[in-house]
């Protein structure tokens, strides 16, 4: 297991953040062409407040957050195993994709205050619908588009985090 200082701390946030930027314009553009409806960042900042447009800020900053969350653990890993690269860093966003579809989605309306549950349905305070297991309540291309986008932010963090 490598030491926390072992991860160059310059490489992971500006490759981060260059990642993050990618995967959230695929995710978003996505949704502005109307080929998925699912928002993360407004996901995310419906769990904080229940102004819509201010949901939409802020959950902006927390998935910015997250992606450099995401980017320390992928150099960790990079780091742990010795070696990183396009096609490494792209595997592992597939992963990482598949545990977010499989998981974390169908997870969300439990925990997510203002999101509907499959079991309770609708009621007044829990009006966002749940995205279901991948996704696929919030459209059939969802799942391939949050595979895209997962492999293509792991691809960067693998090109960036392996040229030192």
């Amino acid at each position: 297991m490598p030491a926390l200082t072992a991860i160059d701390l310059e490489r992971f946030l500006v490759w981060g953040l260059v990642a993050t930027v990618a995967m959230s314009a695929i995710l978003e553009g996505s949704r502005r062409l109307h080929w998925s409806r699912m928002s993360l960042p407004f996901l995310f900042g419906t769990a904080v407040t229940d102004t819509s447009r201010l949901a939409s800020l802020v959950g902006f900053g927390l998935y910015m957050l997250g992606g450099w969350v995401f980017a320390f653990l992928y150099a960790w890993f990079f780091e742990a195993i010795g070696r990183a690269g396009i096609w490494l860093g792209a595997a592992v966003g597939v992963l990482h994709g598949a545990w977010l579809l499989v998981v974390f989605l169908p997870l969300l309306a439990e925990i997510h205050p203002r999101m509907a549950t499959a079991r309770t349905g609708l009621t007044r305070t829990r009006r966002l619908e749940p995205p279901g297991l991948a996704g696929l309540n919030y459209g059939t291309r969802t799942p391939l588009i949050t595979m895209v986008g997962q492999a293509v932010y792991g691809a960067i963090l693998g090109f960036g985090y392996g040229l030192g």
